[in-house]
């Protein structure tokens, strides 16, 4: 039997983090969160800031936003004023999370990984969502911030997710359809 990778997407507060650290270490097989951050800096030589400025967000403006980009493997050459665009920075994430999928077990979070791995056989998708007040209930036990504060902080992160989300795959974030759990 190959490898089998579960990749997680989750709203801010749910808990998917937690839930996808728990997987890994009762399964034995590796987690990949931030890491593909420094691991994409790594394979193009780009400066891993550039790739934490745009980590599940878009730095374009709005009306970029309206546009979709989606995902189809490209990766822009060096010699290109395109090189560290928002674009090629995914691409190189995309990049990793296919060899990864290709080489191991694991589970990833985040980074339109159930996209960007959708022709591959190996791969169980999760989405996790919890009830708003579960979510300020969990960010309060990590977090000083007023309930107000981590209100917003909750709205603008899942906002970002969803507009990232969006922007490389063509679809909505959080339709089940996407996911198969």
């Amino acid at each position: 039997m190959g490898n089998t990778v579960i990749t997680i997407a989750r709203s801010y507060g749910s808990g998917g983090r937690t839930l996808g650290k728990l997987l890994a270490k009762e399964l034995g097989i590796n987690y990949y969160d931030r890491e593909l951050i420094r691991m994409a800096s790594d394979e193009s030589g780009i400066n891993e800031a550039l790739f934490g400025e745009v980590d599940e967000k878009l730095k374009k403006s709005p009306l970029f936003r309206i546009v979709k980009k989606t995902y189809r493997g490209e990766i822009i050459p060096p010699e290109s004023g395109e090189f560290v665009s928002d674009d090629n920075l995914f691409n190189y994430q995309a990049k990793v999370i296919r060899q990864l999928a290709e080489e191991e077990s694991c589970v990833i979070i985040g980074r339109c990984a159930d996209y960007v791995l959708k022709e591959f056989d190996h791969v169980i998708s999760l989405f996790f969502y919890a009830p708003r007040e579960d979510c300020i209930r969990r960010v309060q036990e990590i977090s000083s911030e007023p309930e107000k504060e981590i209100i917003k902080k909750i709205e603008k992160t899942d906002k970002y997710r969803a507009e990232y989300y969006r922007y490389y795959t063509g679809k909505e974030w959080n339709d089940a359809r996407n996911y198969d759990f």
